[in-house]
């Protein structure tokens, strides 16, 4: 479903923190406290002028799906506004976004693992779970090909192997909370664009009792980028993190940005993201 024109198209021109190595040792971040002496992470940034396209009205010009693109956005409204109880978004939402990918992707079986809540630190909303996290200023892929496998693994277990065998995706459901974002929107980066071969950086992330992995990305002039201008908690970005198809888009590069813009009093960004591994068979 095309979301409909409210407003003109309006581009930012901003700049966006790509990944630039520190050091000699492979990329890594520490998912809890690092051992005595190691630095919790030894990623570098650097950032560059970029041009974030506004995608509102012009979806089918531009051509932008999940198998396309990488990214699609869609009209969904939740019943649920506040998302400060955690039993309603994992069992009420939860129902809601399996629904939706189910109807929208085509998945038979869906299964969330996963979500997060960000507002600012000083929101006086009760954090969901621990202390509130900000919007994330660094262009990165959420989870490695060999590390959205790994999830399947971890979480479905003796499923795992048959569910593999068809195809699987990886996919995040982004939506605002409580107003349009005008403060650090979300930029998607067209898979189209993107040198797999160069530009993508595998980031070791070291949890107590197990690794996983996302990519950083490095910098290239050729990656052309779009947000969703005004989106509304009624809106919602599907954002594909992996796909076992190898003949269409199979990730998206993405990263809060800062819009020049943007009222001085607009409220500041909350919103939900809901990691989900979504398959073509039962």
């Amino acid at each position: 479903m095309a979301i409909a024109a409210v407003l003109p198209p309006r581009d930012v021109s901003t700049k966006l923190n790509y990944y630039a190595p520190v050091g000699e040792e492979a990329p890594f971040q520490y998912l809890y406290d690092p051992p005595a002496g190691s630095p919790k992470h030894n990623l570098g940034s650097e950032a560059h002028p970029v041009v974030v396209h506004d995608a509102r009205g012009r979806e089918d010009e531009y051509d932008l799906s999940l198998d396309t693109s990488g990214f699609r956005f869609l009209e969904h409204t939740s019943v649920e506004k506040d998302f400060t109880d955690e039993e309603k978004i994992t069992t009420v939402y939860y129902k809601e976004i399996e629904e939706l990918l189910k109807k929208e992707v085509g998945a038979k079986r869906v299964f969330i693992f996963d979500h997060t809540i960000r507002r600012a630190p000083n929101s006086e909303l009760t954090p969901v779970r621990g202390a509130p996290r900000g919007p994330v200023e660094r262009v990165h892929v959420d989870q490695t090909f060999q590390a959205s496998i790994a999830r399947v693994h971890h979480h479905l277990g003796a499923d795992a192997d048959r569910l593999l065998k068809s195809r699987f995706r990886l996919i995040n459901v982004w939506r605002p909370i409580g107003n349009p974002v005008a403060d650090k929107p979300l930029a998607v980066s067209d898979w189209r664009t993107l040198d797999t071969e160069h530009d993508l950086v595998t980031v070791r992330y070291i949890y107590p009792d197990r690794e996983g992995g996302t990519f950083g990305v490095r910098y290239n002039p050729n990656h052309r980028w779009y947000y969703l201008s005004n989106q509304t908690p009624e809106e919602v970005t599907l954002i594909k993190c992996y796909d076992s198809e190898v003949d269409r888009a199979r990730l998206t590069p993405h990263s809060a940005f800062f819009d020049s813009s943007s009222p001085k009093d607009a409220p500041r960004r909350e919103s939900i993201e809901v990691r989900a591994l979504v398959f073509d068979s039962q």
